[in-house]
């Protein structure tokens, strides 16, 4: 069991929760509908990746040095991923674009693309 994937896996999916909400209901009114996609898929992925974790978080064994890669690559991925589109978003509809951010988010989705590719590993090596 990995504790680490778990508690992420409930810290994402509560956070996905609340920020689906600020998206479809206060978002809604300042954002454009290409920037509202935008962080909808924020959202997305990362309720997709906190449920990865929980699942993972209850079939890993933290002993492995593979399993912690894989857990580790999911959360920096979603932190990487995620919160950089929620805050190019809000940054940008507040005419304060922080564009510093924007190489961060196709680097989260590498680390994500990473997690996946060494769960694949795991299970063609380990199994």
């Amino acid at each position: 069991m990995s504790q680490l994937a778990l508690i992420f896996g409930s810290i994402f999916g509560c956070l996905a929760i609340f920020f689906g909400a600020f998206g479809a209901h206060l978002l809604k009114k300042i954002l454009s509908g290409d920037q509202l996609q935008s962080f909808e898929t924020g959202v997305k992925y990362q309720m997709y990746h906190a449920i990865v974790l929980l699942v993972l978080g209850f079939n890993l064994d933290d002993t492995l040095t593979i399993d912690n890669y894989i857990v580790n690559a999911f959360i920096i991925g979603v932190i990487l991923f995620s919160f950089s589109i929620y805050l190019l978003v809000i940054s940008s509809a507040k005419n304060k674009k922080l564009k510093f951010l924007g190489p961060i988010t196709p680097l989260g989705g590498l680390f994500l693309a990473a997690g996946w590719a060494m769960l694949l590993y795991k299970f063609t090596v380990f199994f």
